[in-house]
């Protein structure tokens, strides 16, 4: 054998060695795994309904893992400041993301961003799904989806609609709304939940379609009166309440959701073994209460579920996105 042959060959069997040296490796550590505290990063302040989610979540899988399942909170420029710290995290099953609503509609609302949310991120488990709630102040004339549309569109833009923020679930929903029922709704934005609320019971606002957490008290107490829900199907939180859809807008739909994302590069066995732990979460009973606090629908579903239903969702919301010129600065 020439030496230049020879030395290739060195140079082969050198590289496979290191090749099965580094699965050894790999595999030794994944043997033990977890053997340290994993920390879910939530990318919103705490106290939050995506912080109350995640803290449950970490409490229940921390007991099927054996190790302390942490919360980082990481708020900031609509979810990208948390989300792009774990995008630039090590893959190696101990750092996590919180996903929702916000990281299907974010590639569309920014001109930019700082991560690819498919290729730097692997999708874990699918958790939870929920929707909004169409709530009007109790003195309104309006006691009925029917009756929204029919005041909208008797005097267009007069009516007006309130969301905590451009972009959020309860903006969308009603600029899907909008376009579904083909009426002008007046909208406008607020900092966070509490005002617009607040504006909604004090009748500057006629509208909102807002989320059963920050809705439901209100609603119990008589200080709001619901109207239907956005979900596809009916709510166990609210049997009695039809779906938009039901209601006079056939096809109608616009839930939120929960989804944990690893780093890229993330072993697949440690995604397993997260998925699994993510799935037997969601039923215990300190999530089963949740759901009904929340108006959360538990699905526990696996990667592939959840990167299909995340594409699936993204895909939907840009078209309305870009056809209502929605844009975040």
């Amino acid at each position: 054998m020439s030496p230049r042959r020879n030395l290739k060959t060195n140079v082969l069997f050198a590289l496979a060695a290191f090749a099965l040296l580094s699965v050894a490796s790999t595999t030794r550590a994944l043997a033990g795994y977890p053997d340290r505290i994993v920390k879910i990063v939530v990318p919103f302040p705490p106290g939050g309904g995506t912080d109350v989610v995640a803290r449950t979540l970490a409490q229940e899988m921390a007991q099927n893992l054996g190790v302390h399942v942490m919360i980082e909170n990481k708020p900031g420029a609509g979810t990208i400041i948390g989300t792009q710290a774990v995008a630039s995290s090590e893959g190696d099953g101990y750092t996590l993301l919180m996903g929702t609503f916000a990281n299907a509609v974010n590639p569309s609302l920014k001109a930019t961003l700082p991560y690819d949310p498919h290729r730097d991120f692997a999708p874990v488990a699918l958790v939870a799904r929920s929707f909004n709630v169409v709530v009007v102040n109790p003195k309104s004339p309006i006691t009925s989806i029917a009756d929204l549309i029919a005041v909208a569109r008797a005097e267009p833009d007069k009516l007006s609609y309130g969301t905590f923020g451009i972009g959020t679930s309860a903006h969308l929903a009603g600029e899907l709304f909008k376009d579904m029922a083909k009426v002008n709704l007046a909208t406008i934005h607020y900092k966070g939940a509490a005002q617009a609320l607040t504006d909604l019971i004090g009748g500057q606002i006629q509208v909102m379609f807002t989320t059963v957490a920050s809705a439901a008290p209100l609603i119990a107490s008589g200080q709001l009166r619901a109207l239907a829900v956005t979900s596809a199907e009916r709510s166990p939180a609210f049997p009695q309440l039809p779906t938009v859809a039901e209601a006079g807008v056939p096809g109608y739909a616009a839930e939120s959701w929960y989804g944990l994302f690893a780093p890229a590069r993330t072993p697949p066995e440690a995604i397993d073994r997260l998925n699994q732990s993510a799935a037997m979460a969601v039923r215990s009973d300190a999530f089963q209460k949740l759901g009904v606090d929340e108006g959360l629908v538990m699905v526990a579903r696996p990667p592939a579920e959840l990167d299909r239903y995340f594409r699936a969702e993204e895909a939907r919301w840009r078209k309305l996105i870009q056809d209502a010129g929605i844009k975040v600065e």
